[in-house]
């Protein structure tokens, strides 16, 4: 849908707000609103519980604050829903405080006070493009800092009173169908995900036959499988003359030459990367001969993500490992998609949840990952299975793959309709009497 323009446009002087209508005024952020700093409360009394909430970047478009502040703050500035708030640290975020009862603020959150709740409107809407170009001019330094002086030296296109509320009226309407568009998406992403799930879950414990007779597994998170399957530790499935074994301990300095070796930080998508890998030298490659890991084998995270099972690439053949992960070599008789989809099952992931330890990172030890019980069918069946979930998680990837294409385009969407209409860049004053009158 294309918008009507303005008659007459004026430079403003400002990149980001190039030209606007010529009877808008652009003017600073300080000069339409107050500006209130918050305090650096002594967090030796901070309480989860008892005192004022105290607001800080975390707590942003939050009704409840993580903690309170249970010292006397009577003469601290309170914020409630009213105020714009501003995060000063970090990505520059704008967003309010949606508590019931007033809140205190944290010296890296700023108020925005204004005359009124639409001219604080046109601010929430108006400020993110301006806050994501400085962000960016900032993005070198180790860590971001915003000070109140930028935030009020922001400058901005400010209508005549009487168009301030029809750029409100017509944001407000336009976002809201969109939000309520990738509202939808995101909804169906979340369903798709349960469902492949499920999928998963059902076909590595009840097999493709729903008439098959069933028999009680003896493991709690498997429950009954087919009758004809059997239930084996991890290590029977694996090649008679490999063992299940981690790598590497210490792995010295990168070579930029060397042999290439899978850490858990390198396990973080559904497929190991094609580069990105530390690479040791062929000296302590060779000492840990145990752990090389060859095509189609499994390497499956015993640290952070526990249980969590990756193929190895053809590209990957002959690499190595650290101590975080582990090498499973699957048997003649064993399918490698097979055991990787009952490691990625629900029942699976919350057994290596249970098993796991450790107060800064769980993990397991190489003795419970090899006496893990997983189902046997026979390898014609898990095969089969293997392939048949192949199948479907496509199908399920195809569909999830055009939601997130969607939410993407229309948060572009959203993003580029705010910055036309609040530059002056589309007139929505006949746009807001159409839609009233209708």
């Amino acid at each position: 849908m294309s918008f009507p323009a303005y008659e007459r446009y004026k430079e403003s002087g400002v990149e980001w707000l190039g030209r606007v209508p010529s009877h808008w005024l652009v003017t600073r952020v300080k000069d339409v609103a107050e500006i209130v700093n918050g305090y650096p409360f002594d967090s030796k009394l901070f309480d989860p519980e008892v005192g004022k909430p105290l607001v800080r970047i975390r707590d942003l478009n939050s009704a409840e604050a993580e903690v309170r502040f249970a010292g006397n703050a009577d003469d601290a500035y309170q914020v409630t829903s009213k105020e714009l708030l501003i995060g000063m640290d970090g990505d520059f975020n704008v967003g309010r405080w949606r508590g019931r009862e007033p809140a205190l603020l944290n010296q890296r959150v700023c108020a925005l006070r204004t005359i009124s709740r639409v001219s604080s409107r046109l601010l929430e809407l108006a400020l993110p493009d301006p806050l994501k170009r400085i962000n960016d001019l900032t993005y070198s330094t180790t860590v971001k800092h915003l000070s109140s002086y930028q935030v009020g030296a922001i400058r901005i296109a400010l209508p005549p009173v009487e168009e301030l509320d029809a750029v409100v009226a017509f944001l407000d309407r336009e976002t809201a169908k969109i939000d309520a568009l990738v509202e939808a998406q995101e909804r169906l992403i979340a369903l798709l995900k349960e469902k492949r799930q499920a999928v998963i879950s059902h076909a590595v414990t009840k097999g493709l036959d729903p008439s098959a007779p069933m028999k009680d597994s003896g493991v709690e998170w498997l429950g009954q499988v087919p009758a004809h399957w059997e239930v084996k530790q991890l290590a029977k499935l694996a090649k008679p003359e490999t063992t299940i074994t981690y790598g590497i301990i210490q792995a010295g300095p990168d070579i930029e030459d060397g042999i290439p070796y899978i850490r858990t930080s390198d396990m973080s998508g559904h497929e190991l990367p094609l580069e990105g890998y530390l690479k040791t030298s062929p000296e302590i490659d060779a000492a840990y001969s145990r752990s090389k890991v060859r095509t189609g084998d499994l390497v499956i995270a015993i640290r952070a993500t526990i249980g969590k099972p990756l193929k190895v690439p053809e590209h990957l053949d002959g690499a190595n490992l650290t101590q975080g992960t582990a090498r499973f070599s699957p048997a003649d008789d064993c399918d490698a998609d097979f055991v990787r989809y009952c490691l990625i099952s629900a029942g699976a992931e919350a057994e290596f949840e249970r098993l796991g330890k450790g107060a800064t990172f769980k993990e397991i030890t190489l003795e419970m990952l090899r006496k893990f019980r997983v189902p046997a069918p026979p390898y014609s069946e898990q095969k089969r299975v293997a392939r048949e979930l192949d199948a479907i998680l496509l199908d399920l990837a195809s569909l999830s793959n055009a939601a997130e294409a969607a939410v993407i385009l229309l948060r572009e969407r959203r993003a580029a309709l705010i910055s036309a209409a609040v530059t002056g860049k589309i007139d929505v004053r006949g746009l807001v009497q159409t839609a009233e009158a209708a």
